[in-house]
């Protein structure tokens, strides 16, 4: 089977998911990328100050996007970059948590869009101190030395993905593919819908991820 999906990754101003001031994106295709992306972000009104906390962990001031795309220009790029394949993140309910507030702050409906935690199958995965993505996609064979820049981070996740589907795919002779990898090591696929509850919202704050 072929390893598809797209990894993302976001940056925030602050602690309000909805302050998304940077994604990162990565197409993987047969276990190798394909494609990237990455952009700055002006966040919705309301959701725009830029904490100090972090911005000494992304180098994102609020200079700095001044001229960028507001979410809906954002969500539309994203959207038309990922198409149907599974979204892939490092502890995935806060990114999908930042895709959800920053979408409900404009008031547009909520993609319906499926994703995966690479956090939950490094847990499942890897023997570590630490779970952190630096030290998650090391086990994965990558070196992540720009930490909290988007798109250095989204390389990282997918990176884990792709270690975790060639291991578990050596008895079967091939990679797995995100939905057998799935199955094989009991992370959910999840599903964005309309309907989520407010909980997915919840920013998950430091660096631990």
């Amino acid at each position: 089977m072929s390893v598809d999906f797209v990894a993302i990754d976001f940056e925030t101003a602050n602690r309000s998911p909805a302050s998304a001031c940077s994604v990162g994106l990565i197409r993987v295709r047969d276990g190798e990328v394909a494609a990237t992306e990455e952009w700055r972000i002006r966040p919705p009104a309301g959701h725009d100050e830029f904490a100090p906390f972090n911005v000494r962990l992304h180098g994102i001031s609020a200079a700095s996007v001044a001229d960028a795309p507001q979410w809906p220009d954002s969500l539309a790029r994203i959207l038309d970059f990922v198409q149907d394949d599974v979204l892939v993140a490092h502890n995935a309910p806060f990114d999908m948590g930042v895709l959800v507030a920053a979408t409900r702050a404009v008031r547009l409906p909520v993609p319906q869009l499926r994703y995966f935690c690479s956090l939950r199958l490094a847990r499942r995965s890897y023997r570590l101190p630490s779970y952190a993505l630096p030290h998650a996609s090391r086990a994965a064979g990558y070196e992540l030395t720009a930490h909290h820049d988007a798109l250095a981070d989204a390389e990282a996740c997918a990176a884990i993905v792709v270690d975790v589907a060639l291991r578990r795919g050596e008895e079967t002779g091939g990679p797995l593919g995100i939905d057998a990898l799935s199955e094989d090591t009991g992370v959910t696929i999840k599903s964005l819908r309309p309907g989520d509850p407010p909980a997915l919202e919840r920013l998950v704050t430091g660096a631990t991820f």
